[in-house]
């Protein structure tokens, strides 16, 4: 993966740990006059579409090279990803963009670019579900190969905010926080005093094998890929409805499909968006179905990645399970008490067997998905 805290798994991992900070000022554009002026940019240059494929190289390759996995008509790939905005001088062009231009800035240009660099023939997708594009690109991967179409899917994220429309928009929404003189300090989920989220860039990739048949070329098996779930609020475009029944649903149908009892999960990495709305919404639905689990938002960190926020935070999970330990939430001074859930604050060893993460997107999307050790 690539992060604000880092380029590569295991930089962003060590950040992670150490409860390190991935906000600042904006550097993308001149933000100047903007109501916010700061975001969670990934430590590599470019913006618009070129930032994408680069992030989107960069997190893929150290996928693929981890996975040792060779291509062929048994590989698929799906992405999360939403479409890449023109960037700002296009306003001005006189002529029209080229073709090459034009598909570079499509929903499915970092789907094309994967399958690419995996050689993969297989079944190609992409999944444009806003916050919870990544982790729907991750269960569409985990139902194909339980259809028997592939034997592997490279599947995951990538998106990149930092740039005018998005912050522009966001920030007349209401939804993003207005902390222009304390940015490090303004991602804090579940926090009493949270105002908003703040826009992230990012990619993270995994790939998805069957068992069978990735033991029997000895790869090194991180996790076991156990439930999926999804769901839709049918409430409205920006909130999450206050008795959080859509991520109940989601929640309930991955641990169905787990066939794991709520009892079971050890430690939940939340959606946690550090607005009012979702947090309390998703911590009436983690009440209701889990209880007292553990429970962390790693958004405090590193901001919100929207498309590639589920598969960045599937990994952090994976992470979780191999080392045994669950990250801290950063920023939370004073737990709000309408969250009514059991708050990590700081990176904790622990005996992980069953972690959850959710992704929970605008417009009402849903997904949840449950790991296990190996």
């Amino acid at each position: 993966m690539v992060t604000p805290l880092g380029v590569g798994a295991e930089a962003t991992w060590r950040a992670v740990l150490s409860g390190e900070n991935g906000v600042g000022p904006i550097t993308r554009f001149d933000a100047a006059g903007f109501p916010v002026r700061f975001a969670a940019e990934a430590p590599v240059p470019g913006v618009g579409a070129e930032l994408k494929a680069r992030l989107t190289e960069l997190a893929a390759r150290e996928a693929l090279a981890m996975s040792g996995i060779a291509g062929g008509e048994s590989v698929g790939v799906c992405v999360g990803s939403e479409a890449c905005r023109p960037p700002w001088a296009w306003l001005w062009r006189t002529d029209a963009p080229s073709a090459a231009e034009v598909q570079a800035f499509a929903p499915d240009a970092p789907t094309r670019q994967v399958a690419a660099l995996a050689g993969a023939l297989g079944p190609r997708s992409t999944v444009s579900t806003a916050c919870t594009s990544s982790s729907q690109a991750l269960g569409e991967a985990l139902q194909r190969i339980r259809r028997g179409e592939v034997d592997a899917m490279v599947c995951g994220g990538v998106d990149a905010l930092s740039e005018p429309l998005m912050v522009l928009g966001f920030a007349k929404l209401g939804a993003l926080s207005t902390r222009n003189d304390d940015p490090t300090r303004a991602s804090r989920p579940f926090d009493l005093h949270r105002d908003g989220f703040v826009l992230g860039e990012g990619a993270g990739f995994l790939v998805f094998e069957r068992e069978s048949v990735a033991r029997s070329r000895g790869a090194a098996v991180l996790a076991v890929v156990e439930g999926y779930g999804c769901s839709c609020n049918a409430w409205r475009i920006t909130d999450s409805p206050p008795d959080g029944r859509g991520a109940y649903d989601a929640m309930r149908f991955a641990l169905d499909d787990a066939r794991l009892a709520p009892a079971d999960i050890d430690y939940v990495n939340a959606h946690g968006t550090s607005t009012q709305q979702n947090d309390a919404s998703e911590s009436t639905a983690l009440a209701r179905l889990l209880g007292g689990v553990p429970t962390s938002s790693t958004k405090g960190m590193m901001g919100h990645l929207v498309a590639a926020c589920g598969a960045v935070e599937a990994i952090l999970c994976v992470l979780a399970l191999r080392d045994g330990i669950m990250p801290g939430s950063r920023n939370l001074d004073e737990a709000d008490p309408s969250c009514p859930v059991n708050l990590v604050r700081e990176a904790t060893p622990a005996p992980l067997r069953h972690v959850l993460t959710n992704a929970f997107g605008f417009g009402g999307s849903n997904g949840s998905l449950i790991f296990g050790r190996p």
